[in-house]
């Protein structure tokens, strides 16, 4: 699937339009990039532009951005409230999706060495970034601010990691990063009260609240042997959290910054919020997200709330979202909106449109005109998508079933099994079509020089392998789905065993029918040895389908 950054450059500009957009217009003219949000401040004189997309891209947007506002922006006329260093102050990037720190680094890493080499800007690495430990906090990083780095870099230890150790008085310094994502976060009290709400606070935030001794506000503060104070933490980590009141809503809210959402995701907060709350004779009447969520997070959320009530974990990422929501009430102020408030959802919207949005009528339209795409590939991958959709109606219906609910977490773990690939399938039902159409692409090519010829044949060649990974990459996938539909025959609903049966028979359609566009597109490839080796693969694949269907198939009859 695809991975997808978030960046969030920080940019010495809060009050100059004209500035800010020649920023903003250099981030969107990278294809595949989504400017998420603008947020000029007039008093920090400072932008704060949130943006996703793809490494490659992101990183690309980011360059951009940094190059017009060092050519914009001057520092030495600067001023403004918030700690800054440079044009472009901050760069931080974040793993949204289907992506680790570790890799975010590395784009962090390389997009720090050309800002420094290309720009000939100076660059400190920071946070998960940081290639030393003294620079892993960005405070370290900016002391001294603009105004103390031309002293800064005459000392050694504060060499910049990238580009040169120079004053540069337009554009000063930039800090790259990669950084957890940060969810903002507030959840809803019925009580107008902001000292009963930060009690709360102070019990889940990780910093806890000061130690005194008869452990009330007035009591003394007790310090540690350094005389600094004694702190009792609060039980979540990577969480900062103070109460305040909402005049607009007439009630105290708990504010929570949650700094990496893989150690505090967001239904933890809440739930331990609530446990907190109702200690101290409060109620947690619902919550909102401030800003963007990654889709994953809502369904994780969606998964803990299904898991707490002994129900199957393999529904649609829909169910996961309206469940999440209604279990942490995130439409009690206002409506929750999944197209602005997940992050995957909103570059959707920006996306050329996909056979999959289409409905079954116009799918079915699109594939009897005369364009040559969608065609048998994107059809196999649709089958198959549609076969084990019925095993995981199968599990999910088991797993609700009366009298088998010792048996809801086995059905529960076969459905979202099922699920996994009902996804990659309909993934790829797209991805069959980009492929034919990178094909003519490549044969659209200019075709004049040695040059052009050579360049031609190459993209041809390239193109024409990605054609047939794509539908081999479909009988791999679909053939996953057997095993979930065998044990659905065998162990299912029994009233539900002709629905396993039906999935069987659509899988092995899939395979096969994937097979033969496999075939047709590798005719064309000069490289026999890829070939010869991918139709080996196929053809065990296509053997072993048989073999499955047969199996299946005796189950299901034998109990009809």
């Amino acid at each position: 699937m695809k991975q997808i950054i978030e960046c969030v450059p920080n940019f010495s500009e809060g009050n100059d339009i004209n500035i800010i957009k020649q920023i903003t217009d250099e981030i969107e003219s990278v294809d595949g990039i989504s400017l998420l949000d603008v947020d000029p401040g007039k008093a920090t004189n400072r932008t704060v532009v949130t943006f996703v997309g793809a490494p490659e891209e992101v990183s690309e947007a980011a360059f951009r951005a940094v190059k017009k506002a060092s050519e914009l922006i001057d520092m030495s006329k600067h001023r403004g409230e918030h700690p800054r260093m440079g044009a472009t102050d901050v760069c931080p990037m974040v793993p949204v999706s289907n992506i680790t720190m570790e890799e975010t680094v590395e784009y962090a890493r390389k997009l720090a060495e050309r800002i420094g080499n290309d720009l000939r800007i100076p660059v400190y690495c920071y946070e998960n970034a940081a290639l030393k430990e003294d620079r892993r906090n960005l405070a370290n990083c900016r002391a001294g601010e603009y105004e103390g780095l031309e002293k800064k870099f005459t000392d050694p230890q504060w060499k910049p990691d990238f580009g040169p150790a120079e004053f540069n008085s337009m554009s000063g310094a930039t800090a790259v990063g990669a950084r957890d994502f940060l969810v903002a976060y507030n959840i809803n009290l019925n009580t107008t009260s902001i000292r009963r709400a930060n009690s709360i606070a102070f019990d889940v935030r990780e910093k806890g609240r000061i130690k005194r001794d008869n452990g009330s506000l007035s009591g003394k503060v007790i310090n540690d042997e350094n005389g600094e104070p004694v702190r009792v933490p609060g039980t979540l980590k990577c969480v900062k959290a103070i109460g305040w009141y909402i005049e607009e809503f007439g009630i105290a809210q708990i504010s929570i910054n949650l700094t990496n959402i893989s150690i505090t995701p967001v239904h933890i907060a809440f739930d331990e919020v609530c446990k907190k709350a109702d200690a101290r004779g409060l109620r947690v009447t619902g919550s909102e997200l401030v800003g963007l969520i990654p889709l994953n997070a809502m369904l994780d959320a969606g998964r803990y709330f299904l898991k707490k009530q002994n129900r199957s974990l393999g529904v649609s990422d829909k169910e996961l979202i309206k469940i999440a929501v209604k279990s942490m009430g995130l439409d009690e102020l206002y409506k929750f909106k999944p197209e602005e408030k997940i992050i995957e959802y909103v570059m959707a919207k920006n996306a050329p449109d996909k056979l999959i949005d289409m409905n079954l009528e116009d799918f079915m339209n699109e594939t009897a005109s005369e364009s040559p795409a969608p065609g048998g590939g994107s059809i196999s991958a649709y089958m198959g998508s549609l076969g084990i959709a019925l095993g995981t109606m199968v599990a999910n219906l088991s797993s609700h079933k009366r009298g088998w609910d010792d048996s809801w977490e086995e059905f529960s773990q076969w459905a979202e099994k099922g699920k996994m690939i009902q996804n990659e399938l309909l993934h790829l039902v797209d991805e069959d079509t980009t492929a034919f159409n990178k094909i003519m692409d490549a044969f659209r090519k200019p075709n004049k020089s040695k040059n052009e010829k050579q360049e031609r044949k190459e993209a041809i060649e390239e193109a024409t392998k990605n054609a047939i990974m794509v539908p081999f990459k479909v009988m791999e996938t679909a053939f996953g789905a057997f095993e979930v539909l065998k044990a659905m025959a065998e162990t299912g609903n029994p009233n539900s065993v002709s629905d396993a049966g039906v999935g069987t028979l659509a899988i092995r359609s899939c395979v096969m029918g994937a097979f033969l566009n496999v075939k047709i597109n590798a005719s064309g490839l000069d490289d026999k040895e890829f070939v010869e080796t991918i139709l080996q693969k196929g053809k065990e694949i296509e053997i072993k389908t048989k073999k499955f269907e047969k199996e299946i198939l005796n189950i299901v009859e034998e109990k009809l």
